[in-house]
């Protein structure tokens, strides 16, 4: 249940995130503070986002194109891959402080668009506002689990 009745402007941060699942329970309130956290970043077709091993700073909405997310074991990359799109969340390590390290390996598939988020900053928001800590939390633990288990599944 939103918490305001204000509704903010089309194609803002804010708008992105309020329709994204990851972040759709959140109050207005609560999705301009986390919006404010956020800045777009544009990528051309084959730019890697991240690899494994390197440190997980931002956590990221996918808003235009398509990503390849492939999870691996040390330096190696698995063969096989998740593909993103449209309103996805990736970059998740990000808010898992004790693995403050990348275990993928994100790639653009297509011209991207997304909002980087600084997970730092994320994670002290979620310390001061438990709600959003707590509805942040569940959700993170839903995608991670629903990561783990499409690789599973091949």
């Amino acid at each position: 249940m939103m918490g305001s009745s204000v509704q903010p402007a089309a194609g803002t941060p804010t708008v992105i995130l309020a329709q994204t699942a990851f972040f759709r329970e959140l109050t207005v309130a609560q999705l301009a503070r986390v919006a404010a956290l956020s800045n777009v970043q544009e990528c051309a077709e084959g730019t890697q986002v991240y690899r494994i091993g390197e440190p997980a700073r931002d956590v990221y909405v996918l808003v235009r194109g398509m990503v390849r997310l492939a999870v691996g074991m040390g330096p190696r990359d698995a063969s096989a891959g998740n593909i993103l799109r449209r309103g996805e969340v990736f970059g998740w390590a990000a808010l898992t402080p004790s693995c403050s390290l990348r275990i993928a390996t994100a790639s653009c598939l297509t011209p991207c668009s997304f909002l980087a988020i600084d997970g730092g900053r994320l994670l002290t928001l979620m310390e001061e506002d438990h709600t959003l800590g707590y509805r942040l939390a569940t959700q993170l633990t839903r995608l991670i689990t629903s990561t783990f288990t499409g690789f599973a599944g091949g």
